[in-house]
């Protein structure tokens, strides 16, 4: 019953942290995606543009910037989970010292 118990415990806390991961790395996106605006549009200097060459080019930096926040970007998002992390452990009494 215990095992169970901690099984259920440790699952929760994986499943909890995954969740935090992905929240983290899309603040991370949106923040790259900014970033990159101007670079886009510094690209824009044709006179002549079909209808969707704005959201195709926006299309484009969003999925630029999830790759470069997936694949560790500025880091961003490690931080943030390892904060979070931190105080839940100072609420849970747990905290570690370094």
């Amino acid at each position: 019953m215990i095992a169970i118990q901690l099984l259920t415990a440790a699952t929760s806390g994986t499943r909890e942290k995954a969740r935090l991961t992905d929240a983290a790395q899309q603040f991370e996106a949106v923040f790259l995606q900014e970033l990159l605006k101007p670079l886009q549009e510094s690209g824009d200097s044709s006179e002549e543009k079909s209808p969707g060459t704005d959201t195709m080019s926006s299309y484009g930096t969003e999925a630029v910037a999830k790759a470069i926040a997936k694949g560790g970007g500025l880091g961003i998002a490690r931080q943030i989970v390892a904060k979070v992390e931190i105080e839940r452990q100072h609420q849970n009494g747990t905290v570690k010292n370094l």
